[in-house]
């Protein structure tokens, strides 16, 4: 690795290090917030899915702003509404501040998250790059497998809203480096796709605004049926534009890839199991067993270890390897996994007994995730990368969104917070809901393409098909 690699790889996982942390400390810290500022379930999802759902929406705009603009300068400008948005939100005293708060944040992410891994892509050539996001996602996992502890502790012994002050030296820092070290590139020199911006940020707003209000506006009311219907419209007219457009934001080629399109679909259901188990596992062991924050962060560390730990073999594993292999067996594990914790888990139940389905559940989501991204921005040329990056984010955060909302619907459906065992009967059906999640994603991941990536351009070259592997 060069040192200019090292320097992007380093900056973008802290870019990602400073979000994944601030997620997993919101998710902890998620029963205090409750108490403090008297929260209802539906506004402590909204705490989750305003940043969601901002992210969602304009993830595919952010991609396409540092194609046009330059990477390196969207990514900064990203970086800086991110912290000033982490400031708003520790400033906050209501619920209603947290939440427009959380939406700028969401803001902000939308522009460095996508960027991160364009950057990373563009920097290292198809050989490295599976071990390069390996890594990614492992230094990510630092972040993941502390913020739970970091949560606890903080929101037990001061206060929440310092969780959000630990992103301002982060932030600083990440922007100074940035315009330091890493130089700036673009993508392909066309012109802005400025209606295919707005037909997918308003088509996807929809959808969303349609998963989120689900519960507490009803599933058959008016908003949620002609917010989810208007979406789906503005879908497909951005699908229609795109098909047409000369310089689309979004290729519609890259879904005849089967390398794109399924690796899409798996990583949607891997994050729609994932945010449906972070969103009620910290609540778990804090509502139905009576833990503190602290306690309940040290116990989901071994979960979230395994992103630090798994992550980066996993990468460097599908690097040689089908990345099919690494996708279906990680949601395989993650079935099984989730699988004895919706059956062991009740009030009662001991740390020991539920353990084993965290580490195997971890293990599983940690296998899936590197070789989904893979999988993804090795099915595009080069130049295409930053808009696959796009898709690709944009997919995921669209699942977690989709995870939540359908989660706390079942929770809500089963069981409350009025008491240990009514939380209990409700977490057994999320967590039911989180493994049919996970089998629907390993069902998709079977048909991805089952070479190693390795023989991919050599096999392109013989048979005259594209890189997903079809004509």
């Amino acid at each position: 690795m060069t040192p200019k690699q090292a320097w992007v790889l380093g900056l973008a996982s802290s870019a990602s290090f400073m979000m994944a942390l601030d997620s997993q400390i919101v998710t902890t810290a998620l029963g205090t917030i409750r108490r403090d500022l008297s929260a209802s379930i539906e506004q402590l999802e909204w705490t989750v899915n305003a940043y969601n759902l901002s992210f969602a929406v304009l993830l595919l705009t952010g991609a396409a702003l540092g194609d046009r603009f330059g990477r390196r300068r969207m990514f900064v400008t990203g970086l800086t509404v991110f912290t000033l948005a982490s400031v708003g939100c520790a400033l906050s005293t209501d619920i209603g501040t947290l939440i427009v708060a959380r939406t700028a944040q969401g803001v902000g992410a939308a522009m460095v998250l996508p960027l991160s891994l364009t950057l990373i892509s563009v920097i290292f050539p198809p050989e490295q790059r599976g071990k390069a996001m390996g890594l990614y996602l492992g230094l990510t996992g630092l972040a993941t497998f502390s913020g739970p502890f970091i949560g606890g502790a903080i929101a037990e012994g001061l206060a929440w809203q310092g969780i959000f002050w630990l992103n301002l030296p982060v932030g600083v820092v990440a922007v100074l480096l940035t315009l330091r070290r890493v130089d700036e590139s673009t993508g392909p020199a066309t012109r802005f796709d400025q209606g295919g911006v707005v037909l997918v940020t308003l088509g996807s707003l929809g959808i969303v605004w349609g998963l989120v209000r689900g519960n507490l506006a009803g599933w058959g009311s008016a908003e949620v049926l002609g917010s989810l219907v208007l979406g789906v419209l503005l879908v497909a007219a951005f699908v229609f534009w795109e098909r047409h457009s000369e310089a689309p934001m979004l290729p519609m080629r890259f879904f005849r890839l089967r390398a794109f399109s399924t690796a899409n679909a798996a990583n949607f259901c891997v994050f729609a199991s994932l945010y449906g188990t972070l969103f009620f596992l910290p609540q778990y062991f804090q509502t139905a067993q009576g833990l503190g924050p602290f306690e309940a962060g040290l116990r989901m560390m071994p979960w979230t270890a395994t992103l630090m730990i798994c992550a980066p073999i996993a990468g460097k594993l599908a690097d040689k390897y089908s990345a099919r292999t690494f996708v279906a067996a990680g949601l395989l594990l993650q079935t099984a996994g989730m699988s004895w914790i919706a059956l062991v888990a009740a009030p009662g139940t001991s740390y020991a007994t539920l353990l084993p389905g965290l580490i195997v559940s971890g293990v599983g989501l940690t296998s899936a995730m590197p070789a989904a991204q893979r999988s993804v921005v090795g099915a595009v040329r080069p130049p295409e990368i930053g808009q696959a990056s796009g898709a690709f984010m944009m997919v995921r955060i669209l699942g977690g969104v989709f995870g939540v909302a359908v989660t706390v619907a079942v929770f809500a459906g089963t069981g409350s917070h009025g008491s240990p065992e009514e939380f209990g009967g409700g977490f057994t059906a999320a967590m039911g809901t989180v493994v049919a999640f996970a089998f629907a994603g390993m069902l998709v991941a079977l048909g991805m393409p089952g070479r190693r990536p390795a023989e991919a351009p050599r096999a392109s070259a013989l048979s005259g098909t594209d890189r997903g592997g079809n004509r």
